[in-house]
């Protein structure tokens, strides 16, 4: 072997060890850094002719290990997720009061019918009703306060997702940047473990914001994409789109959220995230929180007609002179239409003598007052005829009214064994005529329309349903048009359910014996339908189609939409405790101020069993208000304990998958600095071989002179 060759092997030796040295100081520097994996340079035997020549630095690489380095992003991502819907979630269940407290909005429920049902022991007690008055308008003013915290939620939720998304933009065209710097290096074999450790922690911070799968591309940098297959990293990088929505109530419909691959195609992005901080927000803005506040609206507005139906059963002494009902956006005709049943409108004077009464037998599309035959367009007049001029009864604006003359008051009572029914309310409550609980947007669903009855909308108006897939993004919007024709609901159910200009292809809207309409989808898991806009103004109610028929989100709003009537706030004597006197003929009393029973009836209402509809999430059913307060109370609780949990977890899982990361791929010093010794030494043997050849040198120049 010449001694060229041991000199040029002891150079190559030197250059190693120098090259060993510097990732091995790079590594013990950056012990503290977060994030940062440590660097392995590879080298290799180099042979020349068959004979050893020294050795060559292949190259420097991060010590990187996919398979750990997945787990850690997916739980990563998980945790991001879990956290942020915990976050939120705990601050709705906040809203309803600690559930080991008597003062939650669950128990202050309870404590309402009590104070009835004590009040009925003390009917003439002003104080009473004043007490009993304030805790009724207390309840539902706390329920539309906790309806308006969740919406708040929700659009926080919204404010963040286009924070994340502004978030999420730059860090794609960082990474996309850095794999040019990489791919650039590595054909010109220069190290670029300093720009793989810099994209290495930008892909660290997107897996918070959703799932990223890492896939290393042959000529340097990575292709990065959801777990779905969308690729956010490519040749380029992704472009995510959204505009929050600013004001959010439960009736928002949102935008959904774009993103534009490197190579153009335009997609929603929910259908390729099913992780990371985006998917937890609108998991809690457009399932959890919605959810809760269609639960609240359904206890609500059950608690507010379960009320009205036994303040309609009953009457204030002396009996209002007035009882106006509330609009039922239909003709009289239509309204009058399906009932069953006996009741009886009694005209009283002040001290609750009978003037005058009409007991009302309802066949379906016929009646008798008093024994006299009417029908729908009769009503008015042979009920009239019949009160004798002691009161008087009108229909204007979709609305009942019934007036006391010379001062009379007005009461009304169903039959006991065979009370009047329409859609499961009684007259003066079908009409609400004496409601305790007031509202300006219908509440109940129960409409009593049939398919041959008028809708009220005009031909043309239009109402654009959205129809969801099961990742929450938009499939299709449909807008749906008045048909023309006739007017009947059977014409706008055949509109609604058309397969091409309706909802034929997704489900099919029907219409029950209440009147109520409501949309089933094929595929309940995969499918479901919203409200995006609507045009529609019915006749003579003034309200849409979907405040009509609660369609989309707009039941939820009801838990903010009620208020005790104003005229029984400023005389607490108009609540109605006493109950009418049926079997009293005219001319003797029919009210006493000291009955109570109508109380009794109002403290009763948490024990009667009502027909609660399905509700975010809830299939509905018939049970007690009590019974429902109470389940809504667990499901809350629950559903808050259990996000916890999960947080808990997914964040143990991510801290558990770190740390083994980052016992692989982290600096462990105490190998670093025995590293540092053996390259120490290899520079040291390769530096005395350096030396030994000069000296040989030296010896033969010497021989030669």
């Amino acid at each position: 072997m010449s001694l060229n060759s041991i000199m040029n092997i002891a150079t190559s030796g030197l250059k190693t060890a120098q090259t060993q040295l510097r990732v091995t100081a790079d590594n013990i520097a950056n012990v503290d850094t977060p994030g940062y994996i440590r660097k392995a340079a590879d080298q290799s035997a180099a042979v020349t002719n068959g004979y050893g020549s020294g050795v060559d630095i292949t190259r420097v690489r991060l010590a990187t290990d996919r398979f750990l380095q997945a787990a850690s992003l997916s739980a990563g991502a998980d945790a991001a997720r879990q956290t942020v819907r915990y976050e939120l979630y705990d601050q709705i269940q906040n809203q309803f009061g600690d559930p080991s407290s008597d003062s939650n909005f669950f128990a202050q429920v309870d404590k309402l019918f009590a104070s009835y049902a004590t009040l009925a022991e003390s009917p003439t007690s002003s104080a009473g009703r004043q007490d009993t008055i304030y805790k009724t308008q207390a309840i539902f003013n706390q329920a539309s306060g906790i309806a308006s915290q969740i919406q708040s939620a929700r659009q926080e939720a919204d404010g963040r997702l286009q924070s994340a998304i502004e978030t999420v933009n730059p860090l794609l065209e960082q990474i996309a940047k850095l794999n040019k710097t990489i791919a650039a290096g590595t054909v010109t074999n220069e190290d670029v473990t300093g720009a793989q450790n810099a994209q290495l922690g930008l892909i660290n911070e997107l897996s918070k914001y959703m799932d990223v799968k890492v896939e290393a591309r042959s000529n340097g940098g990575v292709t990065l994409r959801t777990n779905a297959g969308t690729t956010l990293v490519g040749e380029g990088a992704a472009t995510l789109s959204y505009q929050s929505a600013g004001t959010v109530d439960a009736t928002t419909a949102f935008s959904d959220i774009m993103i534009t691959e490197p190579s153009g195609t335009r997609w929603p992005l929910l259908d390729g995230v099913s992780s990371g901080q985006i998917r937890g927000l609108v998991e809690i803005r457009d399932v959890d929180a919605p959810a809760a506040a269609a639960r609240l609206g359904e206890l609500t507005a059950k608690l507010a007609d379960e009320l009205n139906r036994a303040h309609n059963a009953n009457s204030s002494v002396p009996a209002p002179t007035t009882l106006t009902g509330r609009y039922t956006g239909q003709s009289l005709e239509n309204a009058l239409t399906g009932f069953t049943g006996t009741t009886t409108i009694t005209a009283v004077d002040a001290a609750g003598v009978v003037q005058a009464s009409a007991r009302i037998v309802f066949s379906g599309g016929t009646m008798t007052i008093n024994g006299a035959a009417a029908d729908p367009t009769t009503f008015l007049s042979v009920l009239n005829a019949q009160m004798g001029g002691a009161a008087t009864a009108s229909f204007s604006d979709g609305k009942l009214q019934l007036d006391g003359a010379g001062g009379n008051g007005v009461a009304i009572a169903d039959d006991a064994t065979s009370p009047s029914a329409k859609g499961g309310r009684g007259f003066s409550h079908w009409f609400g005529l004496n409601d305790l609980v007031s509202t300006t947007t219908p509440t109940f669903y129960e409409t009593g329309l049939t398919l041959a009855s008028q809708h009220g909308f005009d031909p043309g108006e239009s109402l654009t349903l959205r129809v969801s897939g099961q990742s929450g993004s938009r499939q299709r919007d449909i807008t749906v048009s008045v048909p023309a024709g006739t007017g009947t609901m059977g014409e706008m159910l055949g509109a609604l359910n058309d397969p091409i200009t309706g909802v034929g292809r997704y489900g099919s809207f029907s219409l029950d014996a209440a009147g109520k309409l409501a949309f089933k989808a094929y595929d309940p898991a995969a499918t479901t339908l919203s409200v995006v806009n609507d045009n529609t103004t019915q006749d003579p109610s003034g309200v849409s189609m979907s405040q009509l028929f609660g369609l989309g989100e707009i039941g939820a709003t009801r838990a903010g939409a009620y208020t005790v009537r104003s005229d029984i706030q400023r005389d607490p004597g108009k609540l109605a405790l006493a109950q009418l006197n049926l079997s009293a003929a005219a001319g003797t009393p029919a009210l006493s101020k000291s009955d109570g029973r109508g109380g009794l009836v109002l403290g009763d209402v948490g024990k009667k069993n009502v027909a609660f509809g399905a509700a975010g999430g809830n299939s509905g059913g018939t049970k007690t208000l009590s019974s429902y307060a109470a389940d809504f109370a667990g499901e809350i609780g629950g559903k808050a304990s259990a996000a916890k949990t999960r947080s808990e977890t997914a964040n143990a899982l991510a801290k558990e998958a770190d740390s083994r990361r980052t016992s692989a791929e982290g600096v462990n010093m105490d190998e670093e600095l025995v590293n540092m010794t053996t390259f120490q030494q290899a520079y040291n043997a390769s530096a005395r071989l350096i030396q030994a050849s000069k000296d040989m040198y030296d010896v033969l120049i010497g021989i030669l002179q």
